[in-house]
């Protein structure tokens, strides 16, 4: 880590109050917060013809500061403690994905309130639609067959209510793969038994 300096001040309680409720909103940190303020005061205070006071840092090289940039695709570094990289490389092993692709899932999904859903396991939860769908395609050319009078070949009432309930038990197993799925990105591993 680089050279850093303190900035302190004193408010009022209701300035205090009213700075906790602020960052709370936003999921930051006072110091981040007044960190943030600091740096956009500083940004609008530079004169307009681009020269700098003697002394000054530019603005990207400041810890801390946010970068703009909206580029797709654009790099983002984290640091990581290490034991905190063991866990992310076991989890996104479990998951059969990269580190980096694995931290961008959550991260999207954490900003977007989006379930996280990899492209693996939404190729399985898609071929399962499929297979519904042809099991109804089935079904309905059993049904318009009976609804002909003709005999539907070997398919009896007693196949109908198996084929029913099989349907029902791949809606459910679909339903309880896609809950599973969603709280094993929030305890951050899938679990065992499901």
């Amino acid at each position: 880590m680089g050279v850093t300096e303190v900035l302190t001040t004193r408010v009022t309680p209701d300035v205090k109050e009213r700075v906790s409720g602020v960052v709370r909103g936003e999921f930051l940190t006072e110091a981040i917060w007044l960190r943030r303020l600091v740096l956009r005061e500083l940004r609008a205070a530079e004169p307009q013809d681009g020269t700098r006071h003697r002394g000054d840092v530019p603005t990207r090289a400041v810890r801390g500061a946010c970068s703009n940039e909206r580029t797709p695709g654009a790099t983002l570094s984290v640091r990581l403690r290490s034991e905190d990289r063991l866990l992310l490389h076991e989890r996104a092993a479990a998951r059969s994905m990269a580190s980096a692709t694995y931290v961008s899932v959550l991260v999207r999904s954490h900003l977007r309130s989006l379930p996280p859903l990899p492209k693996d396991e939404l190729v399985a939860l898609k071929r399962a639609v499929g297979e519904l769908g042809a099991v109804g395609r089935n079904l309905n050319q059993i049904a318009r067959a009976a609804n002909q009078g003709a005999r539907a070949g070997a398919v009896g009432q007693d196949e109908l209510r198996a084929i029913l309930k099989i349907c029902e038990a791949l809606r459910d197993h679909t339903k309880s793969l896609i809950k599973s799925n969603a709280a094993s990105w929030a305890s951050g591993h899938a679990d065992p038994s499901g």
